[in-house]
C-alpha cells in the first residue's frame, strides 16, 4: 500500500500577504504496516534484575512478558511462583531491595503483603506479580497475556548453573 500524504493548514495568518501558496506536507506510513513500540532498554534491564532477585529467592517458574506491544500497562510483566506465604513475602521484600539498590526506585503501588498469596508491584514500566501456585494457576496470566514475546531469563545464580 502506498504512503499517505496529508496536507496541513496553518491556522489564519495575519495578513493576506503572509499567506504561502505552497501547503506543508508530511509523509505518514502506510496503514498496514507493523508498528512495534520500540524497546525500553531500562525497562528490559529492570524486568531482568526482577527475575534474577526472584531467583536468589528461590522463586519458581520465572517467566518475563514484554506486553509494550500488547497493553498500555507496562512495557513488561514478571511472574514468579513462590511456594509459601512466606517465600512470597520474602521475594517480593528481596525484589523491593534489589530495585531500590541498583535503580534507586520504589515501586507506584504494592498490593498483598498481608496475605502473601499474590504479591503485585508496580513500578510503571514493570509490573510484578509473585505467586502461590495455585493462585498462578486459577490466574494464568500467561494465557491472558499469551500474545505477548516471551523474554529469556538464564539465571546466573550458582545454584541454577
Amino acid at each position: 500500500m502506498a504512503d499517505k500524504t496529508v496536507s496541513t493548514v496553518s491556522d489564519a495568518p495575519e495578513s493576506a500577504a503572509s499567506i504561502d501558496a505552497t501547503p506543508e506536507t508530511e509523509v505518514l506510513p502506510s496503514v498496514d504496516s507493523e508498528f512495534k513500540t520500540p524497546i525500553d532498554e531500562e525497562a528490559k534491564a529492570l524486568a531482568l534484575a526482577i527475575a534474577e532477585a526472584a531467583d536468589d529467592r528461590k522463586a519458581g517458574n520465572i517467566t518475563i512478558l514484554q506486553t509494550g506491544d500488547v497493553s498500555y500497562l507496562a512495557d513488561y510483566f514478571v511472574i514468579v511462583t513462590g511456594f509459601s506465604n512466606v517465600q512470597v513475602r520474602a521475594i517480593a521484600n528481596t525484589i523491593e531491595g534489589t530495585v531500590e539498590d541498583s535503580f534507586n526506585r520504589q515501586p507506584l503501588r504494592t498490593e498483598g503483603m498481608s496475605e502473601g498469596r499474590w504479591v503485585l508491584k508496580d513500578y510503571g514500566d514493570v509490573i510484578v506479580h509473585i505467586f502461590m501456585p495455585t493462585d498462578r494457576e486459577y490466574y494464568d496470566l500467561e494465557a491472558f497475556w499469551g500474545h505477548a514475546e516471551r523474554i529469556e531469563f538464564q539465571p546466573t545464580s550458582p545454584l541454577n548453573r
